[in-house]
């Protein structure tokens, strides 16, 4: 075993000039009031090794430059890496919009959340796609109205004492998860 070279590494991956022609994992995000920015950099970069469709940042969420708009936050774009010109997003301050789009697409929308309904993320099957991922507060997680309008939850099951994971560190089993899912059913 050798440890590959960054040059190595590179021939491999997508390049920029080609990122629209990449098969996409047909997963809508949408990220409600995050707190973190560093979460939110952090949930870019997965977003783009799975190869997503598209993130919406809602919310109170930070996000990054808009348009010439500086006002965004720069240490989403420290800690995403370059993955902000990777992955599609947009920000929507109401997440209720976008639930309310992707429902009018065909596209259900599931919370990534602890519920009376829940089911572990590793149960979900290949007619999922496309999905609408919903990822909540680090404190608050999902909100009920937010829950109210979701098809279905499905949750990590915890085995410590915490019952909870960092949100960004949630995500990216949820979404490798699904990535193998649609990988294996193509």
């Amino acid at each position: 075993m050798r440890k590959l070279t960054h040059d190595q590494i590179a021939l491999k991956r997508a390049k920029p000039e080609n990122i629209s022609s990449v098969k996409k994992l047909p997963v809508y995000v949408l990220l409600n009031s995050i707190r973190s920015s560093y979460n939110v950099g952090s949930i870019f970069r997965t977003s783009d090794g799975a190869m997503i469709e598209k993130l919406y940042l809602c919310g109170y969420t930070p996000h990054p430059p808009i348009n010439g708009d500086h006002s965004g936050n720069k240490e989403v774009l420290k800690t995403a890496l370059g993955a902000t010109e990777s992955v599609k997003w947009e920000y929507v301050k109401d997440p209720k919009e976008v639930i309310k789009k992707m429902k009018a697409d065909g596209i259900k929308v599931c919370a990534l959340e602890l519920t009376d309904k829940s089911f572990p993320y590793y149960e979900l099957k290949k007619d999922i796609f496309p999905i609408c991922l919903v990822v909540g507060n680090e404190i608050s997680g999902v909100s009920q109205e937010i829950l109210d309008m979701c098809d279905y939850s499905i949750e990590i099951p915890q085995y410590g004492i915490k019952q909870s994971l960092n949100v960004a560190v949630a995500y990216g089993i949820a979404i490798f998860e699904m990535r193998k899912i649609f990988d294996l059913n193509v």
